[in-house]
């Protein structure tokens, strides 16, 4: 007997590049999606320059050891994602010109972006902290396309995703 397909797909990005848009177009078409900035998967980790948001890697563990079949699709950005690199199919890195981005934040739910300061943050962040994600990620989608375009080349990471070594 064949086992039944399973993937697990990380959609990274800096905010603002479609994650979450991306796991509701996929929610809608019946796929299994998490998003890790909702409640219980990050904890504030306090670091000398303040806190950083961290996955609870056990909690994500558990929930990666559980996956049995189907696609999921999990959508983050935090500084520890990369320990669990390994644990995924595929890692997608959303990313869009930082004008883009901008103008996007200004008209969302999520409060972080609307002030100048956030904005100038995200700028800053793009720069320092998107290269290290593109160097760790197995594609990249840039999310200038209708996000039904953007989703339909995910399911198509997701069919044809195999674990392979990092």
């Amino acid at each position: 007997m064949i086992p039944p397909h399973r993937s697990v797909v990380l959609v990274t990005g800096m905010s603002g590049t479609g994650k979450s848009s991306a796991l509701a177009e996929l929610a809608g078409r019946g796929h299994r999606v998490l998003d890790t900035d909702d409640p219980g998967w990050i904890f504030e980790s306090h670091t000398p320059s303040g806190t950083e948001p961290l996955w609870d890697l056990e909690k994500m563990g558990a929930l990666l050891d559980r996956h049995r079949a189907g696609s999921l699709f999990i959508a983050g950005c935090v500084a520890n994602q990369r320990v669990l690199y390994g644990r995924f199919d595929a890692v997608v890195l959303l990313s869009a010109p930082v004008d883009v981005i901008l103008e996007r934040v200004q008209y969302r739910a999520n409060p972080f972006g609307s002030t100048p300061a956030d904005r100038a943050k995200m700028a800053g962040d793009l720069t320092a902290f998107e290269p290290l994600l593109r160097a760790g990620a197995d594609h990249e989608i840039v999310t200038t396309l209708p996000i039904a375009d953007v989703v339909t080349t995910l399911e198509h990471i997701a069919s044809s995703a195999r674990r392979a070594p990092r």
